[in-house]
């Protein structure tokens, strides 16, 4: 783990190999610092001990298990720098899998020491059946054991090599089913206005949702992603600009339900009666909008480079793939071009 320095800090080792911090300041009375470096719990104790020279006000959270177990490794992450440091909604959703894999394992007494491979296999596979929550329950787990590595509880990873199930892909939306949602919701609806920031800034919907009028600068919106912390400037697309003009600003947030901002489950569900309202196929996502902003902007000649910039993707790979494919049809595109407008040979002819 990273070496730190905190003054009056004192770091220790017990008896059974965890680490402990105490505030001691001019020989007087130790006080158990309780959580890891960083974590929020012990910013607060170090700071009322630095400020009085006495015990936080509240006592430390009685833990949870026996040492070295898994209950035990769940609470020092909660309370670690490497939590602390994700973004809100990436905390709640490690903590309620991590949560969850503890109950329906009921590995919670377990010694972390003792898990093999085969065992992660196993709980990863009663998962098969819904292999996105098995992929997410495997990434989680693998974080919690490398955290154990980090603390010096096991020398190896047994979730490392295993893969991830394939999953299939949003299907980005059609410029026939563009329509289709336009036609039914027109501009001057909510609908439309969530739509329109969908497909014209390639957002995810957690980010559309809290969108504010605010956010809007010199001809583009400012958006800090939920999921990655990416702070983008994305510029107005002329259509957005007109559904935009043509919403109203009663609120803070652009989109919202009784004057408040949608909750992330309310406004997934809310945009998905929307498209089915359309008519539209059940293979039309919202998250397929994303797609469709990075296809639409291959097709007309973007780089993959000037794509990441609008849609904020932290890996170029996702990117490549729409130039690549855009790429590939504007070449066949003219190769059947050339192709008819070659004349036959004739000398070639017997």
């Amino acid at each position: 783990m990273t070496a730190f320095k905190l003054k009056h800090v004192d770091r220790f080792v017990d008896r059974h190999g965890h680490v402990r911090h105490y505030f001691r300041r001019n020989r007087g009375a130790r006080i158990l610092l309780p959580g890891e470096p960083g974590s929020v719990e012990f910013r607060a104790a170090y700071e009322a001990a630095l400020a009085g020279g006495s015990a936080p006000a509240t006592k430390p959270a009685r833990r949870r298990g026996a040492p070295g177990t898994f209950d035990d490794l769940v609470q020092r992450f909660l309370e670690s720098s490497n939590y602390s440091r994700l973004a809100p909604a990436t905390r709640k959703s490690y903590r309620l899998t991590a949560e969850k894999l503890l109950r329906e394992e009921d590995i919670g007494r377990r010694l972390v020491a003792q898990m093999r491979r085969e065992h992660v296999s196993r709980m990863i596979g009663k998962r098969a059946a819904m292999p996105g929550a098995a992929n997410h329950a495997l990434r989680v787990l693998r974080i919690l054991v490398r955290f154990a590595v980090e603390l010096g509880w096991r020398q190896d990873d047994p979730t490392a090599r295993l893969k991830l199930f394939a999953i299939g892909e949003h299907h980005s939306w059609t410029d026939e089913e563009i329509g289709a949602f336009e036609a039914r919701w027109p501009i001057g609806t909510p609908q439309r206005t969530a739509f329109a920031l969908l497909l014209y800034t390639g957002q995810r919907l957690d980010d559309v949702r809290t969108m504010a009028w605010a956010h809007l600068e010199a001809g583009g919106i400012n958006v800090t992603q939920q999921k990655t912390r990416t702070r983008l400037w994305v510029p107005l697309h002329p259509d957005l600009a007109a559904v935009l003009a043509a919403a109203p600003r009663d609120h803070v947030t652009i989109i919202t339900t009784g004057g408040q901002p949608y909750s992330p489950r309310s406004f997934g569900g809310w945009m998905a009666k929307a498209i089915g309202r359309a008519g539209l196929p059940n293979r039309c996502v919202s998250h397929g909008l994303r797609k469709a902003a990075a296809r639409r902007l291959a097709d007309a000649g973007c780089s993959a480079h000037q794509i990441q910039a609008v849609t904020g993707h932290k890996s170029l790979a996702e990117v490549e793939r729409y130039t690549r494919a855009a790429e590939q049809r504007r070449l066949a595109q003219a190769a059947m071009d050339r192709l008819q407008g070659q004349k036959p040979n004739i000398d070639s002819q017997p």
